[in-house]
């Protein structure tokens, strides 16, 4: 079997928080689901580990193990994006590159032939990790002759700098079955079960009869139990680059006109979609990357040194790929009204992320619906061009303690489709307010009975309560006492009393 290498950033969404928080370095950290108490621990670094810190952790529990634990969140946008990174770097080492579809930042190479290339292949390994290390990333490079081997092999390096070379396969099994599976993709609900069966090292995991792991684990782990032994051949799928597909233009003079600017990024985008259209590829996003003289201030600083090149990137997505020069030329005309640009464009540039074109079956007795729902999509899409991504957005639920915390807003790609259903009895709406509005304190006499809301919303008649709510010992005490408050006028308030700071607030209403 031709030698392969499998490049493992370990954690490599917090190697890119890391990059953005460069205090924390050196210190617990981990990416987190949620930035709240209860969001779930994804990745870890060693500090971390070091305190028994592991992946399925909620935040809060991690806490109580150290109080200089640090967390943020890493969308999947930056992760992919930082993957498509990795990936043409490592294509300048070995045109044959995977990466893992379940782990971020996990790469399999190619390693046939290139001895004659290289002096060695440790040296090549080498070679890779410097370039990597170069732009901020730590890797573990193992060279062997099996993907599960370097794989796991990869997974045990501590330090995330290191390379290695197996010159046998039997070298290389014998090392794999010392290591811990803690270090491998293993679940928490797995991992404990295994911990109770003391199975701690991949040697006893991969002496496990096939029938007891398939009869008690789930897929994710028998799939991983066979490539342990053998039993399960997956050859190396390398993923062939995809062509870049876009436009750039220097400007004679620095252009501040939104219109001519217009002008010039339709005429840019009319060149690409012929070219699209040959490929028979559809437009699925674009990014529209404007270059400006200066920042606003100058193009020098005060000590005479000349600043670097602002740069202004947008992103425009259509709401379903297409070749239609008149919606996407429609989209740009949008997002360059709403631009504010401290300087003149000197560069523009059009990148376009494709995706292969749908041809669509003429149906000869097609009904139509009543309902254009491609239509509001498009209106989706205008209004993210105008206003941002994070317009479209929807409330989902979410585990949390206070009620506030129950919900989150996500991005709303697509409307889906209603699901109309009967109902015996109405329900009620429980409106809540972004944030609890601070009430003025309640005078001990009130002849005209709580103005929660004002002279216009009516006195309180009647109160239920309290309903009491603490907790919070995790990040900052908190014992609210909610109540029910019924006006005059029939509305049903929700208030509550802050022990911890003495007031009242108004939390929402019922409808």
């Amino acid at each position: 079997m031709d030698p392969l290498a499998c490049i493992d950033l370990p954690a490599f969404p917090l190697q890119i928080l890391l990059q953005r928080r460069p205090d924390w370095v050196g210190l617990p950290a981990a990416v987190i689901d949620a930035d709240k108490p209860q969001g779930i621990i994804l990745w870890v670094n060693e500090p971390a580990r070091s305190f028994s810190i592991l992946p399925g952790m909620r935040y809060a529990a991690g806490l109580s193990l150290t109080k200089e634990l640090r967390a943020g969140v890493v969308d999947d946008a930056a992760i992919q994006l930082g993957i498509e990174r990795i990936e043409r770097r490592l294509r300048f080492f070995s045109p044959g590159v995977e990466s893992s579809g379940t782990e971020p930042g996990l790469f399999w190479i190619d390693a046939g032939g290139l001895e004659l290339v290289h002096p060695s292949l440790q040296r090549w390994s080498r070679a890779i990790r410097n370039d990597l290390s170069g732009i901020g990333f730590q890797a573990s490079i193992v060279v062997g002759h099996s993907r599960f081997g370097t794989y796991a092999a990869a997974k045990c390096a501590i330090s995330g700098e290191a390379t290695q070379v197996f010159e046998t396969p039997e070298q290389e099994c014998i090392f794999v079955r010392d290591i811990q599976i803690d270090r491998l993709a293993f679940d928490a609900e797995s991992r404990d079960v295994l911990a109770k069966l003391e199975i701690r090292t991949l040697g006893a995991f991969i002496d496990l009869p096939a029938e007891s792991v398939q009869r008690r684990f789930e897929g994710g782990i028998c799939r991983l139990h066979q490539l342990a032994r053998g039993d399960l051949w997956d050859p190396l799928q390398p993923e062939a680059p995809l062509r870049a597909y876009g436009a750039h233009r220097i400007l004679d003079d620095p252009e501040s006109d939104r219109e001519r600017l217009r002008v010039q990024a339709e005429d840019m985008l009319h060149e690409v979609l012929l070219e699209l259209a040959k490929e028979e590829r559809a437009v699925r996003e674009i990014d529209l990357l404007l270059v400006l003289e200066h920042d606003g201030t100058g193009s020098r600083g005060r000590d005479g040194t000349r600043k670097a090149t602002p740069r202004r990137r947008e992103s425009l997505r259509p709401a379903e790929a297409t070749l239609d020069e008149e919606q996407l030329r429609e989209l740009i005309a949008i997002r360059l009204e709403s631009l504010v640009l401290p300087a003149g464009v000197v560069e523009i540039e059009l990148r376009m992320a494709t995706v292969p074109f749908a041809h669509q079956q003429l149906e000869l007795l097609a009904e139509t619906p009543k309902r254009d729902r491609g239509a509001l999509d498009r209106a989706f899409a205008r209004l993210r061009a105008e206003f941002g991504d994070a317009v479209v957005a929807h409330a989902t639920l979410e585990e949390g303690h206070l009620p506030e915390a129950r919900f989150a807003w996500q991005p709303l790609e697509a409307m889906p489709l209603p699901r109309p259903r009967k109902v015996m009895v109405r329900p009620l709406v429980r409106r809540i307010m972004d944030r609890p509005v601070p009430l003025p304190p309640r005078p001990r006499h009130e002849p005209d009975g709580w103005l929660i809301t004002g002279v216009e919303g009516g006195s309180v008649e009647e109160i239920l309560g309290p309903y009491i709510v603490s907790g919070g010992w995790w990040r900052k005490a908190v014992h609210r006492e909610y109540h029910f408050a019924k006006t005059d006028q029939g509305r049903w308030l929700w208030v509550y009393y802050d022990r911890e700071r003495r007031r009242w607030f108004y939390q929402g209403e019922v409808e």
